[in-house]
């Protein structure tokens, strides 16, 4: 599959980055009161959190946590333990620092618990204990106080801790903290002479009794060597106890010797055997073959071999020249045989000397073999007596090597209650700081406006999670999946007289009235044409304003409609909308007198059979309707009016009770009849249909309208329940002309469209 073009991606993710812009700025301008009043609040709440809370003061004292120096004063003699620190080491110090131990010596040290800042108030409880003022507890109370506005921490990578204390007091805090750090080194001291006391006592009782055993094992072993007469020659060997090393004994020594010359002799049988291996195969050998003399390398058979290469070389010269039974060939193969018999005889003298070497050397190695035996024989009794003694050297050796450790680390004990010293030193000595550390005024407002403004963010949000209406255009497409033919502003925004016609009353449209439409074949001419009027402005609105936003929604219907006429007839068009009260018979009537103004041959009819509005919108009042006309008692010239300033056909209806059936008149062929009756003598047949939620009138008249402008009331109506009855139904989703988000308020329109399109002074005119 071949890679999109990188313009084409390039374009797509600023498309994408443009979408994101415009609806972050949609959501400000939506929501700005919700961005202006909640951080403002925050800020208030934080201006009032700096003002109740008292002025807090931190003072730090560093200390360094560092064995070095106490290792040179002690001349490289440390006791066992006192190691190099590291991490964890350094991190037990931040555990000792943050102790109750020591901080009780501090209260104890600075008469924290007479301090009236650190006592506990019981005046509200008359029924406290006479044992709360006790020291102990006054002691506690300011222990607990302490604890809680101190803090240890330790710069990053490095041995060294800051102790830190919040008092509202500068100077307090910096005794505070200094009295921490030298409660610290007086622990340590203390720590360090008692351990080391400890240390030299059980050390000194350990001393006398590995002397004593040290003595003990020296006595077994020499008492040994004499019961077993074992008597060694000095020189370092391993014991066959394998533990240690010891002096060698006699009989080790000759084992010794004895298994190196068994060693050489049996090295020398191997050597003897395989040269006598070698004469035997030799021997099996022809002595033309060349092995012969390059094994041996013999000179006696070197010599043998050249002469008996020389004369089979002449032989076979003879033999080409004259044949083989010539008596010189002959001759020669004769010297052959005698030579061959000389090599042979020279192989089975050598066979011979190599055969007596090997009988001697196997001799030698048996006799050895015989005397190590019998050595080793011995020398297992020997070392029965042998595996006692080691034991008791061995066991001799760990007592000296003890006792000389333990009085080592006993002496360097000693040495070490002459250093008052620790590895602890103060660094940086607390002062009174100038500054106050709590509450800090730009963190304090920096949270608060941030928490405001998250908080905003999260309630416009929801905000808007909870409108649940339509706003945008973009939204109606997406959530319909239909085109959105336009915005119709709220009537009254548009009621301004600057926008009529001469800026006073409506004027009247400057077309000529139409004629009605000539009537079809076999209808009977009217006797006089009714003539109707809107009583309600509202319903040719259209006309009456026509330079206006109002009016330029219309005319996008009009457009649609005349654009969608070349891909599919849209000579019959329904308007409706998903629950009643939304507009829909004004925008229908607005169409259709707009469409009529233009021109066209238009003719309205009000199909909403349960709450007709076109009949009381009209003066004089209709004496008849449709329905007249479909049950046969009138003429279809006889109930069609006009209105004469644009020549707007209209076909009200009339209805003195509500039928049962309204969907079974409307999906009547009767209704249908009527249609085709319109449809040849009108451009445009406007049809006024109920609602599509409360009832079912509008499913059942589907097939008979070409295109569908369904009317949803902007910023009212559900986006839930318009998608839950218009899109299941897919033959009228499928046609519709669009959708007319009617009576936008242009105001908060602004805040989700692009600023100043229904504010424009273009529409003005004049401008």
């Amino acid at each position: 599959m071949s890679r999109p073009p990188v313009n084409h991606v390039a374009g797509e993710a600023s498309g994408s980055m443009s979408a994101l812009i415009e609806q972050l700025t949609g959501l400000a301008r939506r929501q700005y009161l919700v961005f202006v009043i909640v951080p403002a609040a925050a800020l208030a709440i934080g201006l009032l959190y700096l003002l109740l809370i008292p002025a807090q003061y931190t003072a730090t004292t560093t200390l360094l946590i560092d064995s070095t120096t106490l290792r040179v004063l002690q001349n490289q003699l440390q006791p066992q333990g006192d190691v190099p620190l590291d991490t964890l080491q350094v991190g037990s110090q931040v555990e000792i620092l943050a102790s109750r131990k020591l901080g009780l010596d501090v209260v104890r040290d600075l008469h924290l618990a007479d301090d009236p800042a650190f006592a506990a108030s019981t005046s509200w409880n008359p029924f406290a204990s006479s044992a709360a003022s006790s020291l102990e507890a006054r002691e506690q109370h300011a222990l607990d106080e302490f604890l809680a506005h101190r803090s240890i921490s330790r710069a990053e990578k490095t041995y060294a801790l800051n102790i830190s204390y919040t008092s509202q007091s500068p100077a307090r805090a910096a005794e505070i903290a200094n009295a921490i750090a030298e409660a610290y080194i007086d622990d340590q001291l203390g720590a360090k002479y008692q351990t080391v006391t400890r240390a030299g006592a059980w050390l000194q009782d350990r001393i006398n009794e590995l002397r004593s055993k040290a003595t003990a094992a020296d006595r077994a072993v020499l008492e040994f060597k004499e019961k077993n007469k074992i008597v060694d020659l000095g020189g370092a060997g391993p014991t066959a106890a394998g533990v240690g090393t010891f002096s060698r004994l006699i009989g080790e020594q000759q084992l010794y010797e004895l298994n190196s010359q068994l060693a050489t002799a049996r090295g020398a049988t191997s050597e003897a055997k395989a040269r006598l291996d070698r004469i035997e195969q030799v021997r099996k050998m022809d002595v033309s073959e060349g092995a012969v003399a390059d094994t041996l390398k013999n000179d006696v058979i070197t010599r043998l071999r050249n002469q008996f290469i020389d004369l089979s070389t002449r032989e076979a010269n003879i033999s080409g020249r004259y044949g083989a039974d010539h008596g010189a060939a002959a001759n020669l193969r004769d010297q052959m045989e005698e030579i061959r018999r000389n090599i042979t005889a020279e192989l089975g003298r050598i066979a011979g000397s190599y055969r007596s070497d090997y009988e001697i050397a196997r001799a030698r190695e048996e006799s050895l073999e015989r005397a190590l035996a019998a050595l080793v024989s011995e020398g297992q009794l020997t070392n029965r007596d042998r595996l006692g003694l080691a034991e008791l050297e061995s066991s001799a050796k760990v007592y000296h090597t003890l006792f000389d450790n333990f009085l080592q680390r006993y002496m360097e004990a000693i040495q070490q209650q002459s250093f008052p010293i620790t590895d602890a030193r103060i660094i940086s000595p607390a002062v009174a700081p100038a500054k106050k550390s709590k509450p800090v005024t730009s963190l304090v407002l920096a949270i608060s406006l941030s928490l405001g403004t998250m908080a905003s963010i999260g309630i416009a949000s929801l905000r808007e999670a909870m409108d649940g209406v339509f706003r945008t255009a973009r939204q109606a497409e997406q959530e319909l999946g239909a085109r959105c033919l336009c915005i119709i502003p709220q009537m009254s925004a548009v009621n301004a007289p600057g926008l009529m016609r001469g800026g006073g009353a409506p004027e009247t449209s400057t077309l000529p009235a139409l004629p009605a439409p000539a009537p079809g074949p076999g209808e009977p001419v009217p006797a006089q044409e009714l003539r109707f009027a809107f009583n309600d402005p509202l319903k040719r609105r259209a006309v009456e304003d026509p330079i206006s936003v109002f009016t330029e929604a219309f005319r996008a219907i009009k457009v649609s409609a005349w654009l969608q006429a070349n891909v599919r007839q849209t000579k019959v068009i329904g308007v409706t909308s998903t629950l009643p009260a939304e507009g829909k018979s004004t925008v229908a009537a607005n169409l259709a007198t707009l469409m009529a103004d233009a021109g066209r041959r238009v003719v309205l009819i009000d199909a909403d059979l349960r709450n007709p509005t076109l009949a009381r919108s009209l003066s004089p009042r209709p004496q008849a309707g449709w329905l007249d006309v479909i049950s046969g008692k009138l003429d279809l010239t006889d109930v069609t009016g006009r209105e004469p300033t644009t020549g707007l056909a209209l076909l009200p209806l009339l209805l003195t009770d509500a039928p049962v059936h309204s969907d079974e008149v409307l999906a009547s062929q009767g209704f249908r009849d009527l249609l085709e009756r319109l449809r040849q003598n009108y451009d445009y047949i406007i049809v006024d249909l109920p609602p599509l939620a409360p009832v079912v009138d509008v499913r059942a008249i589907v097939p008979a309208i070409d295109s569908f402008v369904f009317v949803v009331e902007w910023g009212a109506t559900s986006v839930k329940t318009v998608r839950r009855h218009l899109v299941p139904e897919a033959e009228l989703h499928d046609r519709l002309l669009g959708v007319v988000l009617n009576k936008a308020n242009p105001r908060l329109l602004e805040r989700f469209e692009q600023p100043g399109i229904y504010q424009n002074g273009y529409y003005m005119r004049g401008a």
